[in-house]
Order: C-alpha cells, then sequence, then structure tokens
C-alpha cells in the first residue's frame, strides 16, 4: 500500500511539472495583454490632456488681443487644430515615424487605416503634438493675419515641416532611425522638435507680416497694445500647465514608474520659470506684470520638456528658472529689433526650447555636464532653426505674394472678427461695428 501511495505522489509531481510551463505561459500572457491595455489607456488619456491644451492657448491668445479680433483668433486655433489632424495621418505621420531607412524622413504608413491596435492610440497622441505645433504661430500672427492665408500655412507645416524635423529626432517607429537619433541627440518630448520649431515658424511669419498698425512709433518706440482679457490669460495658463502633464509624462507611451518624475520635473519648471521671470522683471526694475508671469512659466514649461525625463528635480528647477528669465529677455530683444508678436510665442518657445534642448544634454543624469553631448544638443538645436526657419520664412512668404497673408488697412483697423467671418465676440460693446458694413 505504502508502494502504491508513492507511485501515486510521484505520478502527480510529474503531472505537475509538465502542465507548469503552460500556466506560467498562460499567466505571462495575461500580464502582457494587461500592460498593453493599461499602456493604451494612459497614452489615450494623455493625448487627451494634449489636445486640453489647444483650450488653453484659445484662451491666452484671445486674451492676449483686442476684443475686436477675439473671434478669429479662436477660429484660427479651432481650425489649425481640425485641418492640421487631418494632414498629419494623411501625411505628417508617415514622414515622421514611417520606415526610415535613410535617416531623413519616413517612406510608409501614410493615411494609417490598417496597424497594431497599439499603432492607433501611438498615431492619436503625435496628432496632438502636431497640433501643439502649429499652434504656437497662431498667437504671434495675431490681430493682422488673413484667415485662409493661415490656413494654407498651417497645412503645410503639419504635413511636411514639422514631420520631416520630427523623423530626424523621433523617426523610424516601423524601422530605421532618424540621424539625429543615431548622433544621440536627447529630447524626450519636444523642446526643440515641438516648440522651439513652432517658435520659429512663428518668427517667420511676424517678419513677413510686419508689425501691427501702431505697435511700433516712427523712430521705433514700442507702443503697448493691451490684451482685452487677461484672467482668460491666467486660466490659459493654468489649462496649459495641466496639459502639459500629459504632454510630457504621455511621451513615456507606456504607464510605468517613470511617470512620477517626469510630471514632478514638470511642475517645478513651471514654478520655477514664472519666478524667474518675476525676478528678471525685478532687477530690471519693471512691474511685475502678470502676462509676463504666465509666459515665464509656460517657458519653464517648454525648456523642461527636453529634459524631463533624464534629469533629477533640482536641475528641473535650474532648467525652468533660465527659462523664465530667457523669456523676459527674448521678448525685449524682439521689442528692441521691432518684431510684433503679439503673445511672445518666439521668446517663450523658440528661445526656452533652444535653452531646454542644451540643458537636457548639460544635466542629463546619467552623464551630465559631458561635452561630446552638448555638441549633439548644439547640433540638433542648429538643424532645428536650419530647416524650420528658411522653409517657413518661404512658404509664408510665397502665401503672401499669391494669396495674401496680410489683412488690409481697414479691416485691421475694424477688426479681423468683422472683416474676416462678418460676427463680433462681444456684441454688446461692439454696436458700432455691426453698422459698419462689410468691408
Amino acid at each position: 500500500m505504502r508502494s502504491r501511495s508513492l507511485n501515486y505522489r510521484h505520478c502527480l509531481v510529474c503531472l505537475m511539472v509538465l502542465l507548469w510551463p503552460i500556466g506560467a505561459w498562460g499567466q505571462t500572457e495575461t500580464d502582457s495583454l494587461s500592460q498593453l491595455a493599461g499602456d493604451s489607456v494612459w497614452i489615450v488619456t494623455a493625448a487627451a490632456l494634449v489636445f486640453f491644451m489647444q483650450a488653453g492657448f484659445a484662451l491666452l491668445e484671445s486674451g492676449m488681443s483686442r476684443s475686436k479680433n477675439t473671434v478669429n483668433v479662436i477660429m484660427k486655433n479651432y481650425m489649425d487644430v481640425c485641418l492640421g489632424s487631418l494632414m498629419f495621418w494623411l501625411i505628417g505621420y508617415g514622414l515622421m515615424f514611417g520606415t526610415n531607412p535613410t535617416g531623413w524622413f519616413g517612406m510608409d504608413h501614410f493615411a494609417l487605416n490598417r496597424a497594431e491596435p497599439g499603432d492607433f492610440g501611438f498615431l492619436f497622441f503625435q496628432t496632438m503634438f502636431a497640433a501643439t505645433a502649429v499652434t504656437i504661430a497662431s498667437g504671434a500672427m495675431a490681430e493682422r493675419t488673413r484667415y485662409q492665408g493661415y490656413l494654407y500655412g498651417a497645412i503645410i507645416i503639419c504635413a511636411f515641416v514639422y514631420p520631416v524635423y520630427g523623423s530626424w529626432v523621433w523617426g523610424g517607429f516601423y524601422g530605421g532611425s532618424g540621424w539625429l537619433a543615431d548622433l544621440g541627440f536627447i529630447d524626450f518630448a519636444g523642446s526643440t522638435v515641438v516648440h522651439s520649431v513652432g517658435g520659429w515658424i512663428a518668427l517667420a511669419g511676424i517678419i513677413v507680416l510686419g508689425p501691427r498698425l501702431g505697435r511700433f512709433s516712427e523712430d521705433g518706440e514700442p507702443r503697448y497694445i493691451p490684451g482685452h482679457n487677461l484672467g482668460s490669460v491666467a486660466l490659459g495658463g493654468f489649462i496649459l500647465w495641466l496639459g502639459w502633464f500629459g504632454f510630457n509624462a504621455g511621451s513615456t507611451v507606456s504607464a510605468d514608474v517613470s511617470i512620477g518624475l517626469i510630471a514632478l520635473n514638470t511642475h517645478l519648471a513651471a514654478a520655477a520659470g514664472a519666478t524667474g521671470a518675476v525676478l528678471a522683471l525685478a532687477l530690471l526694475r519693471l512691474k511685475p506684470l502678470m502676462t509676463m508671469t504666465v509666459n515665464g512659466s509656460i517657458g519653464g514649461l517648454v525648456g523642461i520638456t527636453a529634459g524631463c525625463a533624464s534629469m533629477a528635480p533640482s536641475y528641473a528647477i535650474v532648467t525652468g528658472l533660465i527659462a523664465g528669465v530667457i523669456v523676459v529677455l527674448g521678448t525685449l530683444l524682439l521689442e528692441r529689433i521691432q518684431l510684433d508678436d503679439v503673445v511672445g510665442a518666439v521668446p517663450v518657445h523658440a528661445f526656452a526650447g533652444v535653452w531646454g534642448t542644451l540643458a537636457a544634454g548639460i544635466f542629463y543624469s546619467d552623464n551630465p555636464f559631458n561635452p561630446e553631448q552638448i555638441i549633439v544638443q548644439l547640433i540638433g538645436i542648429a538643424a532645428g532653426f536650419v530647416w524650420t526657419f528658411p522653409v517657413a520664412l518661404i512658404v509664408y512668404a510665397v502665401i503672401n505674394r499669391f494669396v495674401g497673408l496680410r489683412i488690409d488697412t481697414v479691416g485691421e483697423q475694424r477688426g479681423l472678427d468683422y472683416s474676416e467671418h462678418y460676427e463680433i465676440g462681444y456684441p454688446e460693446f461692439q454696436q458700432d461695428t455691426l453698422h459698419q458694413g462689410k468691408n
């Protein structure tokens, strides 16, 4: 009896040994599917937060503009997201993330219809980035830009200008890689890929347009043109700050523990950016402007975007603090050379983006203050400018020549809401405009 009992036990142990790999494999497969589902939920949530940033841009840009241009500013924001999303799906995504054997641009996955389930979430997330890049130029060019001409520019930016540079840094999702990525260029969430690119496009736009009527006197002295709703500027700043947690932390493209450091660095840099702007204003003996303070916080957000996953919180604070100072100095520089940037997009996105990309190499946690890495960062920064600015300058010049980019004098004086859209944002306070007749 004892021998038979031992035999039964032996058979049971053997059966368990044989069946264990099957159970383990099933558990591994379940864990993998659960992780994929969690990643998908996170990336879609993060993309929704980035999309919500468009509301922040609309509030900030319209608030910094005069009431007679409110509808026009919001319409540009609204439609560049719509048209830009369609063009990025059709062309831009393939150029940016398609198979990239040359290192310069992708060659497939245009108009994506069939793909792995996870790819659609990634496309959705990256579409929000493209929409952000094109929206940056809108505020800088406000109050004197033809609606139709602006949209032509937005289409070209989302379909071609932004994706080509993006492919150099983030390309090769389906094979190959970008030439800047091969050099070891660090730009985790897009201080240069998204923000400096958008800022250089804005710079090209305001050069082609010229300043608003009355912005500078005959001897070149700047004249302050106040925005009509500074409350919406502050609210827009807070919304952008919130959306940025999705912008940066979502760039992990996975729901893992690294999100905590990224979110903390993002927040600390924004707080330090506002502080840096206030300190710079005080040192220059200027009033502590709320608009400049909000822009300082956004500059801090732009600055930390490249290195949010690869630097310690103390360095994130330093990055944000310097970015806030750069925003103030950059704004004063543009005024000195008579460039009219309504919302400060060039100093906030281009200048702070350059600094943030450089800081990502300087304060890189695995190898800080490495001269070789800093040189690579400078190459990536220069490549972003050399590609984006001249191409955008040509695009806007061609649009201005053949379509018209700047509104006529009468339309600008009357306000683009009425001259371009035949409706106004505040009818109770703009009765005179309603009875002037359409231009």
